[in-house]
């Protein structure tokens, strides 16, 4: 059974969301030959707060 795990910064809407998980078991599902029921995605909302680019948080740039 795999699993991905993805980390997005928070603010991605349920439709952009959805189509990560669609896009990640349909690759998954081709790159194994895992069947597609199988394959577990778990998406991440990351407070912009708490990541970090190049030494400041993503909430300072604007990200």
């Amino acid at each position: 059974m795999p699993l991905a795990h993805i980390y997005i910064l928070e603010g991605r809407t349920a439709e952009q969301k959805r189509a990560v998980i669609e896009k990640t078991t349909q690759a998954l599902h081709e790159a194994l030959g895992a069947p597609k029921e199988q394959v577990r995605v778990l998406i991440h909302d990351v407070p912009k707060s708490d990541w970090g680019i190049g030494g400041v948080p993503a909430k300072d740039l604007g990200r």
